[in-house]
């Protein structure tokens, strides 16, 4: 009989689905969004009214303040289990674990969980830049000049000082997604770049300069969850949930209980324990990397590598094919795409697809077992989702 208490293998993912991303001038973040959930219905072989229930994240560039009520009314939907959540860059897996849940608990059967927004043409850059800034305390942090791009940079200032990782260290991470966004259909960048280019690009938040940060983007994802018992009637092979975790240590940066270490741990903790996994058996990963240093503290986090150990991990080449854990393959938020919250979506439908095996020279052998690591607000949010194919169970 199953636990009660865990997900482990009783909800999987059926269909994924994308918009074109990067640069999609014309569409709206609900447009791009359908577009998404019908080629995920599409994928799953589905028709939209088996879906009873409806998850979101929230569109800076759109006015829907119920986006995931708006989604329904545009694909002509009425689900029985509807929410827009909103954790910042943590939402795609906080909406994943909610939606397996959901089904759990008989509150849905059938989940689309999907997000889009259109922050490149949807918005000036300026604008998008203050959309997600202004996110921020008005009273205690705006008013110091601590926008998102500085409250990162300050954690890796610190990861800097406490254990000597350099600028050349980040520089690789952003180098390594960008070689794997070379090989990805639809990635926004694929130009390959050196150390020397990240180094050399203009100054952003010391010690980030722009080919540390994450692109501006338009685009959209989405997922559809089902129970484990009809996950085998649809038109792909079923990626089961094994395990999810999250946890919330803070709001202010200046109240973030520790600079170089986040709540990554904990949220991993949990989703490992429910999977039945450690970091050992992830054989490939999505982990959200707004930032280059970010990726860093959470390969240590997560239990890739020891604590101050991210740096030389990174140099070795244990982020690629080959290595210890391959991960964004797609190329991430730094080459495939940021459109804002929907970011991390792109995580789970490339690490689906891995594990799937349907990347072609992208793929990674014998892939079975994969993470998706979505966080927000300064590592303010963080959710961790085990996947796994069926053999895993």
């Amino acid at each position: 009989m199953r636990n009660k208490n865990t997900l482990r293998g009783k909800v999987a993912i059926v269909g994924i689905g994308q918009s074109p991303s990067g640069r999609v001038p014309g569409r709206s973040p609900l447009d791009l969004t359908a577009d998404a959930s019908l080629k995920a219905l599409a994928d799953a072989g589905m028709d939209k009214s088996q879906l009873d229930g409806v998850l979101t994240g929230n569109a800076y560039a759109s006015s829907f303040h119920r986006f995931s009520v708006a989604l329904s009314e545009y694909l002509n939907i009425q689900p029985s289990y509807s929410n827009t959540l909103q954790v910042s860059g943590a939402t795609a897996g906080a909406a994943v674990n909610t939606a397996a849940a959901a089904i759990c608990s008989g509150l849905a059967d059938t989940v689309l969980v999907a997000c889009g927004d259109s922050l490149l043409t949807g918005m000036t850059p300026d604008l998008a830049i203050r959309a997600m800034t202004e996110s921020r305390d008005q009273q205690y942090e705006m008013p110091f000049g601590i926008p998102v791009a500085n409250t990162f940079a300050m954690t890796a200032h610190r990861h800097m000082k406490e254990f000597g990782t350099t600028s050349e260290q980040m520089a690789q991470v952003a180098v390594t997604f960008r070689q794997h966004a070379s090989r990805t259909p639809g990635a926004q960048k694929t130009d390959l770049i050196s150390i020397d280019d990240v180094l050399s690009s203009k100054m952003v938040s010391s010690p980030y300069r722009k080919l540390d940060c994450s692109l501006i983007s338009d685009g959209a994802a989405a997922l559809i969850l089902t129970s484990a018992e009809k996950a085998y009637d649809y038109n792909q092979e079923p990626i089961f949930i094994l395990g999810g975790g999250e946890y919330y240590s803070h709001e202010h940066i200046f109240l973030m209980p520790n600079l170089t270490e986040t709540g990554a741990v904990q949220s991993a903790q949990k989703a490992y324990q429910m999977a039945g996994v450690s970091p050992l058996d992830i054989d490939v990963a999505g982990i959200y990397d707004c930032f280059t240093g970010t990726v860093l503290m959470m390969l240590e986090d997560l239990g890739f590598c020891k604590k101050g150990e991210a740096g030389p991990f990174v140099e070795a080449g244990e982020i690629t094919y080959g290595g210890r854990i391959p991960t964004n393959t797609h190329g991430g938020m730094l080459s495939y795409a940021h459109p804002g919250i929907p970011a991390a979506w792109f995580h789970f439908t490339e690490v689906v697809r891995q594990l799937r095996g349907k990347c072609g020279e992208r793929q990674v052998k014998d892939a079975e077992v994969g993470l998706v690591h979505t966080l927000g607000a300064g590592f303010s949010t963080h959710a961790t989702t085990v996947l796994g194919k069926g053999s895993t169970l």
